[in-house]
């Protein structure tokens, strides 16, 4: 078939045939022309999910991340439960770098079919997904409430449209450029497990001697079992240090801090400037390599240095001063310190509202109750620096979703419902999307579903304003579910009521039951007595006169 001339050409072969040509050609690499192959078989079966993932592989493989999205969202246009399309839109998110998003489906996928590939995808996503957690200037202020890890915004709606068979290939445009692939996990878990890097890479190594991992040990152990014990800690240790702050973070703070400094000492480098800014690059990578207490020793010799500074010396020195004792509360969280690390953070906050007047930025814990437990009182007491409308709604909103996570129901309703009025005020109706849902998730965990199914509404209102779609078929479910929790409510009541009325029916019985004994008794012992007085009475008197 010529490709020079795709709209004159005609289709000399079958969808069978289409279809093992493309599978050849994207095994030997020539991804282009597999994916016209495919394009030919969707003119004969045109929204074939099989044919579209196929093709979206090929896309992906040429860098068209938008195409093989588009392709990979089609396959699941007519069964939303396809796993390859599934995975194929996951792995397409996660090349994109959306990550979050990427997890979704990957978990989601892992759910319908708990298959090797979803899970791989579960780990890989867990380790490239950056809290962006960074100093104040760091962090933008975004519309991504609880709807963030639900939906995904629909910034193209033709891309929503099923798409059509292409009848020729174009090439890949200069704006549609290559993504650079994934993140080096490897290189990541070495920066952050530092020295036991080499305890992983030993243990691993073990793992793949199969006579060794067959023995067992006293109690019925097994060495496998032993050997994975020590990964799964292992890799406890490296995620624990990417939820708290990831790398990417820190880095992002060091080139923040960085410029700030060559800034303000542009025209006159010091001795000063150096020592800061080393003093705090050496103390995040302790923090990094797993060194606590050798970051919370060299944190706080700097801060004792720092603190002996006049501001002539150092500008920013209440700046410095909360960025240090901030890095001391990192520490002794990781030392098990809460109680000395909660007042860290605090003296931190007092220095961004006496000097700074700053709103600290939000931070993202995945799971971590603990740590949640330590900042809500934190954040709470950061009310009062908020200036604007949106501001409010933004924290009420992540107090809120903190509250949700530690199941302190009431609490997360309360500071819904005060983000939902905030961003009623301000007219933001994606907000008032997120803080809807954010209401109606704590109705739904305090068995109130009548009040959370008018907010699901509420917020499907929203969703639609928006044209947000997935959001609204995630609402949909969730409206779903608390409509089932009505059920099940009204079905205990009337299990109940009816309980009763057959318990008041039974006592009823019971009742008459007892009352007709009474009165057989009363009857039996009337009837007997006037036998006993018969009896007793004398017979009549006859006079033998």
């Amino acid at each position: 078939v010529s490709m020079s001339d795709p709209k004159g050409e005609t289709l000399r072969s079958t969808f069978p045939s289409y279809m093992a040509e493309g599978e050849r050609l994207y095994r030997c690499g020539e991804f282009s022309k597999a994916a016209q192959s495919f394009s030919n078989a969707l003119q004969l079966q045109n929204g074939d999910k099989n044919c579209l993932v196929a093709r979206s592989k090929c896309f992906l493989k040429m860098g068209a991340l938008e195409r093989s999205l588009k392709d990979a969202e089609a396959s699941l246009q007519s069964d939303p439960t396809f796993c390859k399309g599934i995975l194929q839109k996951a792995e397409t998110l996660y090349t994109m770098g959306d990550f979050e998003f990427a997890l979704v489906f990957y978990h989601r996928g892992y759910k319908l079919r708990p298959d090797r590939e979803f899970k791989v995808g579960i780990q890989k996503a867990q380790e490239a997904i950056n809290n962006s957690v960074g100093s104040p200037s760091s962090i933008k202020l975004e519309n991504k409430g609880d709807l963030s890890f639900l939906s995904k915004q629909a910034e193209n709606m033709k891309a929503q449209q099923k798409p059509q068979p292409m009848k020729h290939l174009l090439h890949p445009t200069k704006g549609e450029s290559k993504q650079k692939g994934s993140l080096k996990s490897e290189k990541t878990v070495r920066q952050l497990l530092g020295e036991l890097y080499v305890d992983k890479e030993y243990l691993e190594k073990l793992l793949l001697d199969e006579d060794l991992i067959k023995g067992t040990m006293k109690g019925g152990l097994t060495v496998e079992d032993l050997i994975m014990t020590g990964l799964n800690y292992l890799d406890t240790h490296s995620n624990f240090w990417r939820q708290q702050k990831p790398i990417y973070a820190r880095e992002q703070d060091r080139k923040l801090m960085q410029q700030k400094w060559m800034r303000d000492h542009k025209r006159n480098p010091s001795q000063t400037a150096h020592y800061i800014l080393k003093s705090l690059e050496d103390i995040d990578m302790l923090l990094t390599s797993g060194s606590a207490e050798g970051s919370l020793q060299k944190a706080e010799k700097v801060l004792k240095k720092v603190l002996e500074w006049n501001k002539e010396e150092v500008s920013n020195k209440d700046e410095l001063v909360g960025n240090l004792y901030s890095c001391i509360g990192n520490a002794q969280i990781e030392l098990g310190q809460m109680a000395a690390a909660l007042q860290s953070h605090r003296k931190d906050l007092e220095i961004a509202k006496e000097y700074l007047g700053i709103l600290w930025p939000s931070v993202r814990f995945w799971g971590k109750k603990l740590t949640l437990v330590i900042y809500v009182p934190s954040w709470e007491e950061k009310i009062p620096l908020a200036k604007t409308t949106l501001e409010k709604t933004w924290l009420f909103h992540e107090i809120g979703r903190c509250y949700l996570e530690l199941d302190q129901a009431w609490q997360a309703q309360n500071y819904g419902e005060k983000s939902q009025q905030c961003a009623e005020e301000e007219g933001d109706i994606e907000w008032q999307l997120n803080a809807s849902v954010l209401v109606a998730q704590a109705q739904v965990k305090l068995r109130d579903f009548e009040s959370a199914v008018n907010n699901f509404e509420k917020a499907l209102e929203r969703a639609k304003l928006v044209r947000n779609n997935e959001a609204q078929q995630a609402i949909i479910s969730a409206l779903d579910d608390a409509n089932k929790g009505i059920i099940r409510e009204l079905r205990k009541t009337n299990y109940m009521e009816n309980l009763k009325e057959k318990r008041e029916r039974e006592l009823d019985q019971d009742s008459q039951r007892e009352f007709s004994r009474q009165e057989n008794q009363r009857t039996e012992g009337t009837f007997q007595k006037d036998e006993d007085q018969e009896a007793w009475c004398p017979e009549p008197y006859h006079s033998d006169f």
